[in-house]
């Protein structure tokens, strides 16, 4: 079946409920909210027995058999959860769910609960085997383009809404952390009356739990988004990330930028070349925009400053390697 958003799987719940259903993906909160929307509406079609099998160390597959099996001593219909943290079943754990996929357990609503999965596990026969027969809900990460969309919808249903200036700087105050993203959200209901929130009341209530991850950078700079990009470097700094993993993003950038230049001048397409150089998803698409914002003499000095930014780290140069960093980032992204 085709995967649900979980935008979505209220609807989908509110129509009838299918006998399994796949959560997998990244995004803690999203998959941890789609488990308790189904969880609920199970509870009140009358799935009152709840059994949960967590897969790890040495779990003993015959226990699903079981559990598909035994009849509920309380209750005529019982919700099995199969968790795998792992996100790795093994040998005898692929043929049980592949078996489970094929024949769901009668009066059981299953639900299995896997992490982010690699590209291996995705075209696994045991994970196309419940795919193809549960309703699955892939628990994607909220990009920054998405924030405010998801903020306003949150906001919405607590019959509150914020200006698209406010929600612009809401999403900068969260961005990354999502779980504490609801919890602001939770926040402003019990702060604020519904109707629109000031933005000045937004600003001195809503706190700086923003988190930001190294790989995020990319896009960022890619984008052109300078004040994004100085806004991340700061937070990388002051959660202690090691600069090399910062230092790492960029020379791979600079050195992506180049070739995919040097490629282009030779008449090839960004499509023919994104598999070479490892250009997916966003990336793809800005790198182009890019390389038409910064030059080739600026790449090849911004790929000299990353020489200086790793002699400063080693100590082999003196001189602060994060202000090193922020130069080439701010000219990766301005273009100058």
């Amino acid at each position: 079946m085709p995967s649900l958003s979980a935008e979505s799987l209220p609807g989908q719940l509110g129509r009838s409920l299918a006998p399994l259903y796949l959560i997998h993906g990244e995004e803690a909160l999203i998959a941890l909210e789609a488990a308790d929307a189904i969880r609920a509406v199970a509870r009140a079609a009358g799935y009152a027995e709840r059994e949960v099998l967590t897969v790890e160390g040495g779990f003993d597959w015959s226990r699903l058999n079981e559990a598909s099996q035994s009849l509920s001593l309380f209750a005529s219909l019982k919700l099995l959860e199969i968790r795998i943290p792992s996100g790795k079943p093994g040998t005898e754990g692929a043929a049980a769910l592949q078996d489970l996929a094929g024949a769901p357990p009668a009066d059981t609503l299953t639900l299995v609960i896997l992490p982010k999965l690699e590209k291996a596990q995705l075209s696994s026969k045991w994970f196309t085997a419940l795919a193809a027969a549960a309703q699955v809900v892939e628990a994607k990460p909220v990009g920054r383009a998405e924030l405010p969309g998801w903020i306003a919808r949150r906001l919405k249903r607590q019959g509150q809404s914020l200006s698209a200036e406010a929600l612009a700087f809401f999403a900068d105050r969260v961005e990354g952390n999502l779980l504490a993203a609801r919890q602001e959200v939770d926040k402003l209901a019990l702060l604020f009356p519904a109707g629109e929130i000031a933005f000045d009341d937004l600003r001195a209530s809503v706190a700086n739990v923003a988190r930001f991850d190294v790989f995020q950078l990319s896009e960022a700079w890619l984008s052109g988004d300078s004040a994004r990009v100085a806004r991340m470097l700061d937070g990388l700094e002051a959660e202690g990330e090691a600069p090399v993993l910062v230092l790492w993003a960029a020379s791979e950038d600079v050195r992506t930028l180049l070739r995919l230049r040097q490629g282009l001048k030779d008449g090839r397409t960004v499509r023919d070349l994104a598999r070479e150089l490892r250009l997916w998803g966003e990336r793809q698409r800005l790198a182009e925009p890019a390389l038409r914002r910064v030059g080739p003499r600026t790449l090849m000095t911004l790929l000299a400053e990353c020489a200086r930014a790793d002699r400063q780290i080693k100590g082999a140069e003196p001189g602060d390697a994060w202000l090193t960093l922020r130069r080439v980032a701010a000219s990766l992204s301005a273009g100058r």
